[in-house]
């Protein structure tokens, strides 16, 4: 018995060494996916441990900031209803309540959603307008049949679309016809929500060093400014461009072999800014030379004249 055990505490032990293992040697991209999935799970069950034994039917929706929203209760329209209303839930807080009605009762609404949201008693649903990242959270819709609550669950999520991102390069030649080319390049978008990355295409990774990466966001809208600048080694010209959430940049090229190294380029157009200088100034001598020859075969002396009277 006691073999059995320890030798069933070993496979344990083994299985979690295995884990840990894997988890140590997880990459990033796998960490981050990983991260997400957990919070996905463990919003779900927040949601069914929320709903209870309700019948709830759990909805995601998403919303882009600045616009409207309309918070909509699963229920059969058919169906007469004494009241519905929508509250968010708050951790370690009373739901506070957004918008709804009661037949026979007056509601009494906040200030904060007063001016920016509206009941439709007969479609069952609360339009919300001027969304912001801080309406982001999970709901509770309570619809009220025969003096019974139902309550289903709706989980918000905001959303906004990042700017064009900016792309610059700045790419060093010590080399010539491209040798040993290398590129600074950099990325940056603001004004998004979720917080994102920089992905690049058109880029071979294994050449690729991330040199500065930097994500901050806004006190006030909660949207985030993503900057990213990387240091690639040339290969072969490349068509690039990046991406910050949906948005995509322009394509530029970088790492453009040369034909002629610029040292040659610049003796070239010196030489010919000479020859044309020369040029000029033979035209001015040639033409300067001869208006004085016409001038002095043209000469004529005093007198010459009179002599030719006086041989009559």
């Amino acid at each position: 018995m006691l073999r059995q055990r320890g030798g069933h505490e070993a496979s344990l032990l083994s299985v979690s060494v295995s884990a840990v293992h894997t988890s140590t040697s997880m990459s990033l991209q796998q960490r981050c996916l990983y991260t997400h999935s957990l919070v996905l799970v463990v919003t779900l069950l927040l949601l069914t441990a929320t709903s209870g034994d309700s019948d709830a039917v759990q909805n995601i929706i998403t919303a882009v900031l600045g616009h409207s929203v309309t918070f909509r209760c699963p229920l059969n329209h058919s169906t007469p209803v004494d009241g519905l209303y929508i509250q968010r839930v708050q951790n370690d807080k009373p739901d506070e309540f957004i918008n709804g009605f009661y037949i026979g009762r007056p509601v009494t609404v906040s200030s904060e959603y007063w001016d920016r949201t509206k009941v439709n008693e007969t479609e069952l649903s609360v339009e919300m307008r001027n969304i912001s990242v801080s309406d982001e959270g999970l709901y509770k819709c309570v619809v009220i049949i025969n003096k019974k609550p139902k309550i289903s669950m709706i989980l918000l999520k905001v959303t906004a679309e990042y700017s064009v991102p900016t792309i610059m390069k700045d790419c060093s030649k010590p080399g010539d016809g491209g040798a040993g080319k290398s590129c600074q390049l950099s990325c940056s978008a603001v004004g998004g929500y979720p917080q994102s990355t920089v992905r690049w295409t058109g880029l071979n990774q294994s050449l690729t060093n991330v040199i500065y990466n930097r994500s901050s966001a806004d006190n006030e809208s909660k949207t985030w400014t993503i900057n990213q600048t990387i240091m690639h080694n040339c290969d072969q010209p490349a068509n690039i461009s990046c991406a910050v959430g949906g948005a995509v940049s322009h394509t530029i090229t970088i790492c453009e072999t040369e034909s002629f190294p610029s040292v040659v380029i610049a003796a070239i157009t010196v030489v010919f800014v000479f020859l044309f200088l020369l040029l000029i100034f033979v035209v001015v001598m040639k033409y300067f030379f001869r208006g004085r020859q016409t001038s002095v075969t043209g000469y004529e002396a005093p007198g010459a004249g009179e002599f030719g009277d006086s041989s009559k």
